[in-house]
């Protein structure tokens, strides 16, 4: 089983963050690429370009961006997209998974659905 954890690209990494995933589609501002540690950039599994943008990170559109994101990740190529981190975090020695995101709410972001989602995929 894979533990799957969020993390703000802005804070510190640490040595038990595993395998560090970025998970925007958009590089991080005010961050330089060789200055953030992560082992993959899977701009494939954030939300699509119309939905990020109509949610727009307000908190009374969070409940159908969760569910409109839900239904894109579905998508068979995202499924296999989300296998193959699996599958690259476990060739790569790892049992943890920390999926980094820029975002400044720490609940209210597309991470946290992820990361549900990952678990889900990934236990079974």
């Amino acid at each position: 089983m894979t533990d799957v954890r969020i993390k703000r690209v802005y804070d510190e990494p640490a040595h038990t963050d595993g395998f560090r995933v970025l998970v925007d589609r958009l590089w991080p501002r005010g961050v330089r690429k060789e200055d953030l540690p992560c082992d993959v950039w899977c701009k494939v599994l954030a939300p699509s370009a119309d939905l990020r943008r109509w949610f727009g990170h307000k908190a009374d559109r969070w409940n159908e961006f969760r569910d409109a994101y839900q239904h894109e990740l579905h998508a068979s190529d995202q499924q296999a997209a989300i296998k193959n981190l699996g599958t690259q975090a476990g060739e790569a020695g790892y049992r943890r998974i920390t999926l980094l995101y820029a975002a400044r709410d720490p609940e209210l972001n597309h991470a946290v659905i992820l990361a549900n989602v990952l678990r889900q995929v990934l236990i079974n």
